[in-house]
């Protein structure tokens, strides 16, 4: 015959005192427990769904960026931005609306930038590079050179030089380092700002003096004491 615990050791037995104190809490808090418990569900699944969603689209807008990618390639800057009813394919601008939070919908952005800058729509171009938000590393730099570029080409040079120095600075490097420092020096030179273009020169020709720009920071250098 199985041996039954007293009274006085199921008081004092520490795991029964426990799950009492529990039970008796729940049935004191059961309303806050129930509430507390969905909320924990809404958020587990909401963030799930979240996830699912993001894939979804990520997956979607990348499908959708090929058949632009390949009109852009080719050189059909229009189709590459606006679509192609007759091949029933999207462009770079639907691509950004209705995508706008993937990293396909970024890309986009940089594309149009480049379509719309190579069909001279500077403004434009302006529009969607500002929104471009460039990656790490060396890949970033292509971009924000881009900026300068369009910034120049609008005439705002002052405001290209900065950018260039920007894109300078961003993967500090022997290539593609001297030659955005030149092009910061030559924007600062159109600015009238010619002491900041000369120490931008003599920057290139102390860390730089080896690269390939080198001879054409001499020949500025020149020009803008000159001109002193």
């Amino acid at each position: 015959m199985a041996k039954r615990l007293t009274k006085e050791q199921l008081e004092t037995d520490p795991l029964l005192t426990s799950y009492y104190l529990f039970i008796s809490f729940l049935k004191r808090n059961m309303t806050a427990v129930i509430s507390a418990s969905i909320a924990a569900i809404l958020l587990i699944g909401g963030g799930i769904y979240y996830y699912l969603h993001t894939q979804a689209q990520e997956q979607e807008a990348q499908d959708l960026l090929v058949h632009a990618e390949q009109a852009f390639q080719r050189g059909e800057y229009e189709v590459a931005l606006e679509g192609d009813d007759a091949r029933l394919s999207i462009g770079f601008m639907d691509i950004i609306d209705n995508y706008s939070r993937t990293r396909a919908g970024n890309l986009a952005r940089y594309y149009a930038a480049v379509s719309e800058a190579e069909l001279g729509n500077y403004e434009q171009a302006l529009q969607y590079i500002e929104q471009f938000d460039p990656p790490d590393g060396i890949l970033g730099v292509g971009p924000i050179a881009l900026h300068g570029v369009i910034l120049a080409n609008l005439g705002q040079y002052e405001e290209a030089a900065e950018v260039f120095l920007e894109a300078a600075e961003w993967d500090e490097n022997e290539s593609t380092t001297p030659q955005n420092l030149v092009n910061a020096a030559e924007a600062y030179i159109e600015a009238d700002q010619h002491d900041r273009a000369l120490e931008i020169v003599n920057r290139i020709l102390g860390t730089y003096e080896d690269s390939q720009v080198a001879d054409q920071a001499r020949r500025l250098e020149g020009m803008l004491i000159a001109r002193q």
